[in-house]
């Protein structure tokens, strides 16, 4: 039986381990899946909405997230340092910080390219 190139081996010949988060996330058309379809943004627009008012539920969506993998970091959508800093700022009442924390992780997983800050119906240059 022949030999068959390991799943790991791109036809290159060079491994896709050896690509970067980055790379491997825009080969696979990470760019191009349509942002409303996201679960995770939606998570991430319900645990915004609910700052203030239910750091619970916050907690929650934050552990779901984190179980999340985000392609352009190589690593969940929100790490645990992140998530138990989150928690803390909500527990002190601070849920301004908080929320600076969230968006923070949020920009790591859909950064804003040039058309979108632009927006819709924006003329060109």
């Amino acid at each position: 039986m022949p030999a068959t190139p390991s799943c790991w081996t791109r036809r290159s010949g060079r491994r896709v381990a050896d690509e970067s988060p980055g790379a491997r996330a825009y080969r696979r058309g990470f760019r191009q899946k349509n942002k409303r379809d996201d679960y995770a943004l939606d998570l991430f627009q319900e645990a915004r909405a609910k700052l203030a008012s239910d750091p619970g539920r916050v907690g929650q969506i934050l552990g779901e997230l984190s179980r999340l993998y985000n392609p352009l970091t190589d690593g969940p959508i929100v790490d645990l340092p992140t998530r138990a800093a989150i928690m803390a700022r909500l527990e002190a009442g601070r849920p301004d910080e908080a929320g600076a924390l969230l968006d923070r992780r949020y920009e790591l997983y859909a950064p804003i390219d040039d058309a979108e800050r632009e927006g819709p119906g924006t003329p060109e240059g």
